[in-house]
């Protein structure tokens, strides 16, 4: 499959980030503790680090989980905290990427073992694959875009990793060695002999970081360019020279002008993938931007946007068409797609991502309200944001979990206003599941009060029966689950959100389409056919262990055994079943429904284009 990460390689050069545990060492953890327990300790920290490193305009940035397999745990008796440490590791660049809002590329770190292989050491290279593995599954399942092999001395032991991230994964993979001053590896691998094995391996990136410096990583780099004959893309991340002691203090001196020049250079030779290692810092890091910019002639987009607030409407007499949605729904096949608003002031990944889905013809998009009651970005602002900046029509998720009946209907009067017209009415994670579970929910109304509010305004009255002006042209959705264990009381909440007057359905992800099917069935006996639109949650899923942890640990999605277990026997081609899986319940399904909701795991919107590509003909979304 396609992976936006091989797209971007092809384009041109790449920045990555620097250091992480010399940022650490630089923001007080010692250097005789374990730097990935701070992914435990001092998550705030690890985060702020990724933070610096993407507003310096790093494009790439890796994962604080360099010793994170179970060998090097060992030493600091955290050897059964793998999975808890890699994943934390993910969820802190996740949430730096959220933060910041920048379409940043999440590499999953991994160095050596820390084992001596035989002949010289005791350790039989096959050993090795089970403790590479058990990193990289932790890995995937927080939702790493790629993976990194990096700072490896041994051939042995770095193809063991690369062949236990093929048994689980199809990701991208960048494999690094360190060179010594002579040009070799410690194990006597010369950059010729290193390019001709990773090469057969079909990684995606061969490279170099580490070792002593940018000069001598050049002079290895024209090494490898020389016996390149396979043209794989190419890798730079050297460290800022030589450590030294200066006042109880380790100390590199390469300055960022240097790493800037070295920059240059490294991109001149062809090299696509240029960061720094130890002792480079967001200094060095926005220098070799500043420099790589200058190289292109452009400069790189800023990190901050500002929306542009449209004139609100102010004729109180004029007429007004139905949403597009509502002009759509029952007449087309209706295609929405769901974007978590960004976690941080910077909405720039969302709008990106809005941007991708309307090229390949994605009209409507969803906007989470919160999910999980985690705070997030208002979701009526990034509504209004993607309307004015892509021109999708956008379905808001509104909850009544945070707002009392006057906050529900200022928010009410403001969307309108905004041109946000298609709500779909929730009624919210309760906020002891999320960031601050203290939190005093307000649940005025529910999701049917809720509906019946903006019937209210339908009819252009307030919840109190005083004149809005005139009715307010809102398009009413709710949602459904039709995979609760209690469907008679699904069924009953269900006819009561249309009796109170919702326009459409839209499904909690469904894996199987027998469940919507024996839902329908069991609803039809009670209360007749539905009589309004459906459109079915899909969501493609990602690997065995992503479909395990959602059907374990999130509320609301519940798999199939049968899915379940396609995705076990899917292995490394996880990402692949999941569209599969996608496409087939949508064929099933798209003579029974009116449309589909789309939910992409981890910001994925490629998967979306691949899943869209094998609709039916007659029910292709186009670019309007």
């Amino acid at each position: 499959m396609k992976h936006p990460f091989r797209d971007r390689i092809e384009q041109g050069v790449l920045l990555a980030d620097g250091a992480m545990g010399t940022q650490l060492y630089e923001r007080g953890i010692r250097l005789d503790r374990c730097f990935e327990s701070a992914n435990l300790t001092h998550p705030q920290l690890v985060v702020e680090i990724h933070r610096a490193y993407i507003l310096a305009g790093a494009e790439l940035i890796e994962t604080n989980t360099f010793g994170a397999n179970r060998f090097k745990l060992e030493a600091y008796g955290m050897a059964e905290r793998v999975r808890e440490i890699n994943r934390r590791a993910v969820r802190h660049a996740r949430e730096a990427r959220e933060i910041c809002g920048v379409p940043v590329f999440i590499a999953g770190a991994i160095g050596p073992s820390g084992r001596l292989l035989a002949p010289v050491g005791t350790v039989a290279p096959e050993s090795l694959r089970p403790v590479f593995r058990e990193q990289i599954e932790a890995l995937l399942e927080g939702g790493v875009d790629l993976l990194i092999f990096e700072t490896m001395s041994q051939l042995a032991e770095i193809r063991e990793a690369i062949m236990a991230a093929r048994e689980v994964c199809d990701l991208p993979i960048v494999a690094q060695m360190t060179f010594a001053a002579d040009g070799r590896t410690i194990a006597g691998h010369g950059p010729e002999e290193v390019v001709a094995a990773l090469a057969e391996l079909g990684v995606d990136v061969i490279g170099v970081n580490c070792s002593v410096g940018p000069r001598p990583t050049l002079e290895v780099l024209r090494a490898m360019i020389a016996a390149n004959r396979w043209g794989t893309a190419l890798s730079a991340m050297p460290n800022a020279g030589w450590p030294t002691v200066v006042g109880h203090r380790v100390i590199y001196g390469a300055s960022p002008e240097y790493f800037a020049d070295f920059a240059r250079e490294a991109a001149a030779l062809g090299v696509r993938l240029i960061g720094g290692c130890c002792g480079t810092t967001p200094e060095h890091i926005a220098a070799m931007r500043r420099a790589l910019d200058d190289i292109k002639g452009q400069v790189r987009p800023a990190v901050e946007v500002r929306a542009r607030v449209s004139t609100p409407v102010t004729d109180a007499v004029a007429p007004e068409e139905p949403t597009r949605l509502r002009q759509k729904l029952g007449r087309e096949f209706v295609v929405s797609v769901e974007i978590d608003p960004p976690k941080g002031l910077n909405p720039s990944k969302a709008i990106e991502g809005a941007r991708l889905l309307r090229q390949v013809g994605v009209e409507f998009i969803n906007v989470a309200d919160s999910p999980m009651a985690r705070v997030r970005m208002s979701a009526l602002a990034l509504c209004v944001i993607l309307q004015q900046e892509t021109g999708v029509e956008t379905i808001l998720h509104l909850t009544t979990r945070d707002r009392n009946l006057m906050g529900l209907q200022a928010d009410l009067l403001g969307a309108h206003a905004l041109g946000v017209r298609n709500i779909l009415a929730l009624t919210g994670d309760p906020p002891t599941l999320g960031d601050y579970p203290q939190a005093t929910p307000v649940y005025d109304l529910d999701s049917i009060g809720l509906v019946r509010l903006l019937q209210n305004f339908r009819q252009g009255f307030d919840a109190g029966g005083a004149s809005i002006g005139r009715p307010a042209m809102f398009t009413i959705g709710v949602a459904c689950d039709p995979t609760r264990p209690d469907l008679q009381q699904e069924i009953e909440r269900l006819h009561a959100k249309l009796a109170a007057g919702a326009d459409f359905v839209m499904t909690q992800p469904v894996f199987d389409f027998s469940t919507w099917r024996n839902f329908v069935a069991q609803y039809e006996i009670r209360y007749g056919p539905i009589e309004v639109p459906v459109l079915l949650g899909v969501l493609p899923l990602q690997s065995f262990r992503h479909a395990s942890f959602l059907h374990n640990e999130v509320p609301g999605i519940t798999l199939t055994e049968e899915a379940l277990e396609r995705m076990r026997r899917a292995g490394p081609n996880g990402r692949a079943e999941g569209v599969a899986m996608a496409r087939e319940l949508i064929a099933e399904a798209c003579e029974f429904v009116q449309g589909i909701y789309l939910m992409p795991s981890f910001g994925r919107y490629e998967v979306v284009a691949e899943v869209l590509s094998a609709l039916p003909e007659r029910l292709r979304v186009s670019t309007r």
